[in-house]
């Protein structure tokens, strides 16, 4: 079985555009299946696709699986079956010998900036960025899929 442990934080933009960034990455990814108690995921990372398929969260754990697929798969599914979806760029950081990754979403999410760290287990400890601010991980509203529902474009409207 798979587990993704994940804690989630929003990113203060000024800070985070003065920080040395390798290439993003484009990420496109739709949901097939997207409710609070699964979620059926189509990526195109680059040239590459995938499909994961992640459970409920509890606490800031969840079971996931993620498999490649060829990409003309992953455009073919996200055109055909995905209800909604989420475009960023994506930047991988290593800070203090951990992996960060910090999206910049566009489209109606634009104006958004969130980084993550994935864990080895949930008390695990790291040291925060100064281009981090709050943490979001219990706030269902940052994930990625009810995001592709209710983008932050809409908040508060």
């Amino acid at each position: 079985m798979g587990v993704e442990i994940e804690r989630k934080f929003l990113v203060d933009i000024k800070k985070w555009q003065q920080v040395a960034k390798p290439l993003a990455t484009h990420l496109k990814q739709g949901y097939i299946i997207n409710d609070k108690y699964k979620t059926i995921r189509v990526r195109i990372a680059g040239k590459q696709g995938y499909l994961t398929i992640k459970g409920s969260t509890s606490g800031i754990s969840r079971k996931e699986y993620e498999y490649s697929i060829p990409i003309k798969d992953a455009m073919e599914l996200l055109d055909d079956f995905a209800a909604s979806w989420v475009e960023k760029n994506r930047y991988c950081i290593n800070f203090a010998g951990k992996k960060w990754e910090v999206d910049e979403f566009l489209g109606d999410n634009e104006g958004l900036v969130m980084a993550e760290i994935e864990l080895k287990h949930e008390e695990s400890e790291f040291e925060v960025p100064a281009w981090i601010t709050k943490e979001v991980s219990d706030d269902h509203r940052f994930f990625n899929s009810s995001l592709s529902v209710n983008p932050f474009s809409k908040w508060g409207k």
